[in-house]
């Protein structure tokens, strides 16, 4: 019976222009936490950022798998020691309906204008850049796939590729991780920028007893999703010609089942090149393995400052990273500006 109703209700609004779909409830949370000014009350902010944080009962570990946890609480933070009360939301909620007036907007990028649109006029809105534009981050991404394909006869399904959004053209301000490579890619919009440093998960002493001689031919290769975009490619390629210089790789090359078919060889049968796949930043079996390298390649075609990066500098690791990675590295390190092949390897 029930589903003859169904039926009959479909035909209806099917009659009318209209297709029921069946409701599925958003991934996130669509709760909002509210946290209470701590130095008198000078107004409200609306935070639309990492949810995740402030969720935590007390005594529980704000997660270590990603930086942004740690920005979205410190932001939060911030706002309730200069004395405002701030409302969290996720990201994600596009969907979220002002009920108050706020003084200060603070948001990723990706409902910036959705919900940015709700406010009161005279909130001052400011956009929390975590990536580079997403112009030249997906050129980039293409012209990497593309790269590839025409190196090794294979298309990669897999792509690190941002949807398209307009939030610096909106925003008051913007708060940005990386360098002048980052900014570069949104100086078009006129705004002013803000630069904040990419916080490590991690902090690691000096390693005393690191053998510096024994392990001046080995590099890490670290990076999470976006095997192409972020260089293993070129890297295994670099390595796979250098039998007296070892590789470690650390990344999720098992979720990629096309790029691990396409670089098996690399990944599991060169004697100089060894795959652990994913690692977790905070393990010790993450130590160890700085322990014995030297540097990390890290030849990315687009970031906004690369985690990755950062805490491979904080484990003691010399960088030779991309300057699209958005890191400087000053003189204690690479910068490589073509990461062609040749200039990895030459570096």
């Amino acid at each position: 019976m029930a589903d003859m109703l169904k039926k009959i209700v479909k035909s209806i609004t099917r009659s009318f222009g209209y297709e029921l779909l069946k409701y599925s409830r958003p991934s996130y949370s669509e709760r909002m936490v509210s946290l209470e000014p701590q130095n008198g009350y000078k107004g409200n902010v609306l935070l639309a950022y990492i949810l995740e944080p402030f969720l935590l009962k007390p005594g529980e570990a704000v997660s270590g798998s990603h930086t942004h946890d740690w920005e979205s609480l410190q932001i939060g933070k911030t706002f309730q020691e200069l004395g405002y009360a701030v409302d969290v939301i996720d990201f994600r909620n596009h969907e979220f309906i002002p009920q108050k007036d706020y003084s200060f907007f603070v948001s990723a990028r990706s409902s910036f204008l959705q919900i940015g649109k709700r406010l009161n006029p005279g909130c001052i809105k400011i956009v929390h850049l975590e990536t580079s534009h997403f112009l030249f981050n997906n050129t980039a991404a293409y012209k990497r796939n593309l790269d590839l394909q025409q190196r090794r006869g294979v298309t990669m399904t897999s792509l690190k590729w941002i949807q398209p959004n307009w939030a610096i053209e909106y925003a008051d301000f913007a708060t940005i991780k990386g360098n002048q490579f980052t900014i570069d890619t949104y100086a078009y919009a006129g705004k002013p920028f803000f630069q904040t440093a990419n916080p490590a998960v991690i902090s690691l002493p000096w390693s005393e007893n690191k053998q510096f001689d024994a392990c001046r031919n080995h590099f890490m290769w670290l990076g999470s999703d976006g095997l192409v975009h972020k260089g293993l490619d070129l890297v295994l390629e670099v390595f796979a010609g250098m039998p007296d210089h070892h590789l470690t790789v650390c990344g999720p090359v098992q979720q990629d089942k096309r790029f691990e078919k396409a670089y098996y060889k690399e990944l599991y049968e060169m004697p100089n090149i060894h795959t652990y796949g994913w690692m977790d930043v905070n393990s010790k079996a993450f130590i160890d393995l700085t322990d014995n390298c030297i540097g990390l390649v890290y030849p990315s075609c687009a970031e906004a400052q690369a985690g990755a990066a950062v805490n491979c500098l904080q484990a003691g690791l010399i960088p030779i990273i991309s300057y699209e990675s958005g890191v400087d590295v000053n003189d204690f390190g690479i910068i490589l500006m073509e990461c062609t092949i040749q200039e990895i390897r030459d570096a």
